[in-house]
């Protein structure tokens, strides 16, 4: 934890396995199983196979073409707000920093215990879509963290 993070809730260091947390997620109940969820899950992603990224970016580029609106956190939602086709079409770094964060997102919806929250604004069949490719990929072992 610290005092201030600046304009950031949190941060985090794969190489150096650590996890900041802004003292503000403590204000506000839920946020701090929220965000750290989110925190953790970027370790798993960096220890995904290829196959399987390339799998859950699949799911996201399903929902673009079907113009689905919102996500399941800021962070993703302001990547995903500002990708163009080609960032799609060639994986560009745009869409990689996108594909991670909306998997980070998706994981503290799925598992940090919140009935609602006001960044989760993907529309109900995309989240059953999403929750759907989590238990089918992630939920039937141990994560990889």
């Amino acid at each position: 934890m610290r005092r201030s993070l600046g304009p950031h809730l949190a941060a985090t260091s794969i190489p150096g396995r650590v996890i900041l947390l802004d003292r503000e997620v403590l204000r506000t109940r839920g946020e701090f199983e929220r965000i750290l969820v989110h925190e953790v899950f970027h370790f798993v992603w960096v220890r995904l196979s290829n196959a399987v990224r390339r799998d859950w970016e699949g799911i996201l580029a399903n929902e673009l073409s079907r113009r689905a609106s919102g996500e399941l956190g800021w962070s993703a939602e302001w990547r995903k707000n500002k990708l163009s086709e080609p960032d799609v079409r060639d994986r560009t770094p745009a869409w990689r920093r996108y594909a991670c964060e909306a998997f980070c997102d998706t994981a503290a919806w799925r598992f940090a215990g919140l009935a609602g929250h006001e960044e989760f604004t993907l529309g109900e069949r995309f989240r059953l879509s999403r929750a759907t490719w989590f238990r089918r990929n992630l939920e039937s072992g141990e994560l990889p963290v």
